[in-house]
């Protein structure tokens, strides 16, 4: 899993590396949460990643085609 030791230090120490482990291991994502995923990531950054294609274009038209 993504940023399993981050979470992991943010737990309470009172729980063992091997009781932590177990309960990682039990978790599943359920059908639809990897496309939701992937969904809501393209909504993320598509927009911010249009804008910059956008502004570079316009850097390379302002300073070599005009």
């Amino acid at each position: 899993m993504l940023f399993t030791n981050k979470l992991k230090e943010l737990l309470p120490k009172s729980k063992s590396k091997k009781e932590l482990d177990e309960h990682y291991e039990n978790i599943r994502i359920e059908k639809g949460d990897l496309p939701a995923m992937i969904i809501a990531a393209l909504i993320t950054f598509l927009p911010i990643l249009i804008v910059a294609m956008l502004v570079f274009y316009g850097l390379l038209w302002i300073l070599f085609i005009r």
